[in-house]
C-alpha cells in the first residue's frame, strides 16, 4: 500500500468523514440510493472491496444482503470487524487487495469497488482490479465501481477558496492535466487529500469496458449542488439538492461536475 495513503487512513478520519456532526452527507445519501436501486435483492453475496470501516456493509447487511468486506488496512479491517459484530448488521471482513482477491471464480452477486479505483494510481493494476472483480463475479453479477472526478479539486478549490494557494494549484493542475493527484503536504494539508487517481467519466467507463463487462452506466453521485455543504444541514435545501442529483444523474454533459462517479456494469 501506498505510504501517503496508509498514513492518511490511520489517522482514522474515514470512519466518520461520511457523517459530518453525525449526520449522513450528500455522497453516503446518494451511495445509498444507488446500492439500494441497483443492487439484485438481499439475500445477495456482496462483496465489498476497499470497504474502509464498514461504512456500506453495515447497512447492506441490515437490508439482509450477505457482505463480505476486504480491505488493506489493518486499522479499517478492525473498524469493520467491530461495526458487523451486531446481530442486525452481521457481515465478516479481512484484509486483502482488490488486485488479488481470495474469493472463488463466480460466488458473488455483485461487487463493490468504492476505492480501489481511485487509490490505485496505475492503469494496470486498475484492470488487474476490475479483472479480479469479474473473476470472482457470477455470470450476470453486478459491479458498482466508485471513481473520483478529474474536475473535483476544481470545483473544491472554487467553492472552497483554496485556488490562491500556490500549493493547492499545482495540484489542481496536475489533476487536470493527466488524473494524477498527489498532495506535497500531507501533514500540514491534510484536507487536500491523499495520493489519487481522478478519472474523467469517459474514462471511467472506458476501463470498466476494457475489462470485459457489458451495461455499462455512469451516474454522477452527488449531482451539481454538491459543492453547498451549508445548505445541506437545511431540510428545504437539502430536497433540493438531492432533487438536483437525481434529475442529471446520467446527464453526459453534467456528470463531470460530480465529486464523485459510480459505473455499473454487468458481467456477461
Amino acid at each position: 500500500m501506498d505510504p501517503a495513503i496508509e498514513s492518511h487512513y490511520n489517522t482514522g478520519y474515514e470512519r466518520s468523514r461520511l457523517f459530518p456532526g453525525g449526520t449522513p452527507s450528500l455522497e453516503f445519501v446518494r451511495s445509498m440510493e444507488l446500492l439500494d436501486r441497483l443492487l439484485p435483492a438481499p439475500p445477495a453475496e456482496v462483496l465489498d472491496v476497499g470497504g474502509g470501516p464498514g461504512t456500506y456493509a453495515a447497512p447492506l447487511a441490515r437490508r439482509g444482503c450477505q457482505v463480505h468486506l476486504v480491505d488493506p488496512l489493518l486499522l479499517h479491517v478492525e473498524q469493520a470487524r467491530a461495526a458487523g459484530a451486531g446481530p442486525d448488521a452481521a457481515f465478516t471482513a479481512a484484509r486483502g487487495d482488490a488486485r488479488d482477491l481470495a474469493e472463488p471464480d463466480g460466488s458473488q452477486d455483485a461487487v463493490l469497488l468504492f476505492g480501489p479505483m481511485y487509490h490505485l494510481t496505475r492503469a494496470e493494476d486498475r484492470q488487474q482490479a476490475l479483472g479480479e472483480a469479474r473473476r470472482v463475479l457470477r455470470p450476470g453479477g453486478l459491479l458498482l465501481a466508485m471513481a473520483i472526478s478529474r474536475f473535483a479539486s476544481l470545483v473544491d478549490g472554487v467553492y472552497e477558496g483554496w485556488l490562491d494557494d500556490s500549493l493547492f494549484r499545482r495540484i489542481v493542475d496536475q489533476d487536470l492535466a493527466d488524473g494524477q493527484h498527489r498532495n506535497p503536504d500531507p501533514v500540514g494539508r491534510p484536507e487536500f487529500f491523499t495520493t489519487a487517481y481522478f478519472h474523467a467519466p469517459g474514462d471511467l467507463a472506458g476501463e470498466v469496458a476494457q475489462a470485459g463487462f457489458t451495461g455499462i452506466t455512469v451516474y454522477g453521485v452527488e449531482g451539481p449542488g454538491w459543492p453547498l455543504r451549508q445548505e445541506w444541514a437545511d431540510p428545504r435545501r437539502r430536497e433540493q439538492i438531492l432533487f438536483a442529483a437525481r434529475a442529471v444523474e446520467t446527464q453526459p454533459s453534467l456528470i463531470g461536475f460530480n465529486g464523485h462517479l459510480i459505473a455499473a456494469a454487468t458481467k456477461p
